[in-house]
């Protein structure tokens, strides 16, 4: 494992994926978009220093205490899981086409229907408005299901994506999780 990736790591990191964290039944399946180069590098969801995925589950009650993304197979036995639209890493998101979102949305479909989770929760509206073909989605639960599984809407909780601070994230994640845990 990668502690801090180099600049050449992190380049070679390109188009690389990140294994899925998944089982059958999970309660919430968080579904980012696409891993970027450093979660690739160093073979972690969210791995980015200032990517606040980890504080947002943590202060939306979701685990104990702050988790490190080498951490992430902790969330299995609470019921959570990882995945993402697109597999594929990428600088940023931004560099995914319409069409590989939407191929990427046929793929998750399959493996909801395969795993089951009861709320999939996507991380980044923008992303799974093109994915699903759903242009007025917005944050929160959907009127639409995947399957058997609900979907609920969160921001991207990118670095990136100034539009959501951390004491916002925190309050759309603890919505989620007392949605998920009723």
């Amino acid at each position: 494992m990668i502690l801090r990736p180099t600049k050449a790591e992190l380049q070679a990191a390109a188009s690389k994926t990140v294994p899925d964290l998944i089982a059958p039944g999970l309660k919430v399946l968080f579904c980012g978009i696409n891993p970027g180069l450093y979660s690739a590098a160093i073979g972690h969801h969210f791995g980015r220093p200032g990517n606040r995925f980890w504080p947002a589950l943590f202060a939306g009650g979701f685990t104990s205490r702050l988790l490190k993304p080498s951490e992430e197979r902790e969330l299995l036995p609470r019921g959570y899981g990882i995945t993402n639209i697109v597999s594929r890493a990428s600088a940023s998101a931004d560099e995914l086409s319409p069409d590989e979102l939407r191929a990427g949305g046929k793929k998750l479909r399959a493996k909801l229907q395969r795993f089951a989770p009861r709320i999939v929760a996507v991380l980044g509206v923008g992303a799974y408005r093109t994915a699903f073909e759903q242009p007025k989605a917005v944050l929160g639960l959907q009127d639409a299901s995947i399957g058997a599984s609900r979907v609920w809407l969160l921001p991207s909780p990118s670095g990136l994506n100034a539009h959501y601070q951390p004491d916002s994230l925190a309050k759309l994640f603890r919505e989620l999780y007392d949605h998920a845990n009723a």
